[in-house]
C-alpha cells in the first residue's frame, strides 16, 4: 500500500497545528505556576472535579482528560499532599474510588482561573479574529468527534 504523503499545504497545517498546541500548552503550565503554584495539569483535574460537582471517579476523570490511571493516581496524589483533592471509596462499587476536591482546592482554582483565563485570551482570543473564531471551533470539533468515534 503506498503512502498517502501530506500535501506541501496540508504539511505546513499539521505542523503549525502541533507546534501551536505544544506552546499554548507550555505557555498555560507556565503562567500557572508563575501566579498559582499550579501546574496545568493539577488546574485541568481540579475544573473536572468542579465541573462534576465536586466529586467524579477517578477513571471517569482520567477518560476526561486522556490521562493514563497512573498518571492521574500520581496527579491526585500531588493533590493530596497539598490539600486540594481528597480520594475516598466510591459507595455504590467498593473496587472503585472518588476523587473529591475539597474547599482548599476551590479556593485555589477560584484564585487561579483570572489569570488563566487572562492567558488563554492573550494566546487565542486576541490572536484569532472573531469571525475566523468559528471556524477554529468547528474544525476542532470534527478532530475531536473523528477521534472519539474510533
Amino acid at each position: 500500500m503506498a503512502t498517502n504523503w501530506l500535501t506541501d499545504d496540508e504539511q505546513a497545517t499539521w505542523r503549525a497545528f502541533v507546534v501551536a498546541a505544544h506552546h499554548v500548552e507550555a505557555a498555560l503550565d507556565r503562567q500557572l505556576l508563575r501566579d498559582s503554584g499550579l501546574a496545568h495539569t493539577h488546574y485541568g483535574i481540579l475544573v473536572t472535579l468542579a465541573d462534576a460537582g465536586g466529586s467524579a471517579r477517578m477513571g471517569e476523570v482520567a477518560g476526561a482528560l486522556q490521562y493514563s490511571p497512573s498518571r492521574l493516581a500520581h496527579a491526585v496524589s500531588a493533590l493530596e499532599k497539598r490539600g486540594w483533592v481528597r480520594r475516598r471509596e466510591c459507595p455504590d462499587d467498593r473496587r472503585g474510588q472518588l476523587a473529591e476536591i475539597t474547599e482548599a482546592g476551590r479556593e485555589v482554582l477560584i484564585a487561579a482561573a483570572p489569570g488563566h483565563v487572562a492567558e488563554v485570551r492573550r494566546l487565542v482570543f486576541d490572536v484569532v479574529p472573531p469571525d475566523e473564531q468559528h471556524a477554529l471551533r468547528s474544525a476542532l470539533t470534527k478532530i475531536l468527534t473523528a477521534i472519539q468515534e474510533q
